[in-house]
């Protein structure tokens, strides 16, 4: 599997680096990352290695360049995560826009009939955010908010970060000892 991680400037850059550090366990996927501007400084903010994600991805591109290959849809991959998306970037996303190489990829993504997951971390949200989301939803996108949950009884953050690790590894139908599938009496566990 050829997967695009795009990190873009909201609070969350943890999820990206758990999600990059799973997928590069997994000698089948072939990760390509782009980062935003703002997301490298929210990364600083945050303490996450804008050169150790570089490291764990296949490959890594400037958003500023074009003319890279995720710029066209001859490029094949599987997949595009976007991880966190801020809403200045769900919002182009959302009304076509390509002002950079990660919402060029994205409208590729969609165009191209290929996966797009958008995972957003902003809360309360208001009804243009939502009405992007169902747009993009609409689009053929799977909007997945970073809101994990409790019943698993995390113990740590790392827990909750898994636990949006493990959905989003679901959605692109890869193996994953994350999260336990539900069956009948597991309520009993809980």
């Amino acid at each position: 599997m050829r997967l695009i991680l795009a990190i873009t400037g909201a609070s969350g850059t943890i999820y990206a680096e758990n999600l990059l550090k799973v997928l590069a366990k997994n000698n089948n996927v072939e990760t390509h990352l782009i980062v935003s501007n703002v997301a490298k400084k929210i990364m600083g903010i945050e303490g996450v290695s804008l050169s150790s994600l570089r490291d764990l991805a296949s490959k890594a591109y400037e958003n500023s360049d074009l003319s890279a290959a995720p710029a066209s849809g001859t490029f094949h991959w599987d997949s595009m995560v976007v991880i966190p998306c801020s809403m200045k970037s769900l919002s182009a996303i959302a009304n076509g826009l390509e002002l950079n190489l990660l919402l060029r990829a994205a409208q590729v993504t969609l165009k191209e009939n290929r996966q797009l997951i958008v995972a957003p971390r902003e809360t309360p949200l208001n009804s243009i955010q939502i009405e992007n989301m169902l747009n993009l939803s609409k689009a053929g996108a799977t909007v997945l908010p970073l809101c994990p949950a409790f019943y698993h009884k995390p113990s740590d953050i790392l827990d909750l970060v898994d636990f949006i690790s493990g959905k989003i590894l679901n959605l692109l139908h890869l193996k994953q000892e994350i999260l336990r599938e539900w069956n009948e009496g597991m309520n009993d566990e809980y």
